[in-house]
């Protein structure tokens, strides 16, 4: 086995802003196993609110490379590497290469019929009418994300919903709200039509929530970053948001998924942004989600060359396995 490892920078179309931080640019690792001939490829972007960085995703892949090498498995990894962007592109490198040897498709390997997914299409945060234009650039997508902190929140987003009456609407606070805001902005989100509401407070503040019964859906994405912090999450909110940056990959996020169609759980697949090779394996999640969020590609400048296709509709095609799996 022989394993590459690579950093990739790519400037995003505009700058994008969220609570508390704005991205100009998608920073990744991007990891290559090679072995008798057949090639597995995966992306990680880490979590910023945790300090990863390429930099720090490359050190740690550096750091498990003679254990690769030496033939460590996918299952090894899960406990040679923690939670987190470089076990992720890894894990997902082992899947791409295992689909490779075996001549199959991830869709054969795990036995799931693929579906086609409609993915929200994301607005960044701005002033109402920045945020109102490009609700309209993304008039064929019938599902928005609404990035929102605590700064004109109601006012941002009766804006959105006069411009685009039609669509479903998700908002993402990133952490960003008090229990004392959520409750005073939920009754007007109600009357806006909001179908859930993305970790309004902060990771480790969220214990109220425990007694709350929120009238909007509640998705957990910072408070749930693996399957280790599954139950607790689980007890506070009606949605769990996967991403496979958060987890360490596909392996972890399966493992999620299955806990949760077990006891009923909605499901929701984020991303970190990134390309199509940090989507594909994000795709094969979606299929147990009721709420999809890959659209990383969308906020690119450019993606990969063989990305998915993002078809009218906001329908997202499963991905080919030249890209992945």
């Amino acid at each position: 086995m022989k394993m590459t490892v690579e950093t990739v920078r790519r400037p995003l179309a505009a700058p994008f802003v969220i609570t508390g931080y704005t991205f100009t640019h998608l920073d990744a690792v991007w990891v290559t196993l090679e072995n008798n001939g057949a090639t597995g490829r995966g992306e990680g972007v880490g979590m910023y609110y945790l300090g990863e960085n390429p930099e720090t995703l490359s050190l740690e892949l550096e750091g498990v490379r003679d254990a690769v090498e030496s033939g460590a498995t996918r299952l090894d990894i899960q406990s040679l590497l923690p939670r987190g962007g470089a076990r992720n592109a890894l894990d997902c490198a082992y899947w791409d290469l295992e689909c490779k040897v075996r001549g199959q498709t991830i869709w054969q390997v795990l036995d799931i019929t693929p579906q086609p997914l409609v993915t929200v299409a994301t607005i960044g945060m701005g002033t109402p009418e920045e945020m109102v234009e490009k609700a309209c650039t993304f008039a064929a997508y019938p599902q928005l994300k609404v990035k929102l902190d605590g700064h004109r929140p109601l006012e941002r987003l009766a804006a959105i919903r006069a411009a685009r009456p039609e669509a479903t609407l998700v908002i993402d606070v990133n952490q960003g709200w008090s229990m004392a805001e959520l409750e005073t902005y939920t009754p007007e989100l109600s009357n806006l039509e909001v179908a859930m509401i993305e970790q309004p407070l902060a990771r480790g503040a969220d214990a109220e929530l425990h007694e709350y019964q929120s009238p909007i859906p509640l998705g957990a994405d910072e408070s749930c970053l693996d399957l280790s912090e599954y139950e607790e999450a689980a007890s506070r909110y009606d949605v769990i948001n996967i991403k496979l940056d958060k987890c360490g990959g596909l392996t972890e996020a399966l493992a999620i998924a299955a806990r949760a169609r077990d006891e009923g759980k909605d499901l929701m697949v984020g991303n970190m942004t990134g390309t199509s090779l940090s989507m594909a394996p994000s795709h094969v999640i979606g299929q147990f989600c009721r709420f999809i969020d890959i659209d990383g590609p969308l906020l690119l400048a450019s993606d990969i060359a063989g990305g998915l296709s993002y078809l009218p509709g906001g329908v997202v095609s499963p991905p080919e396995p030249q890209l992945w799996g």
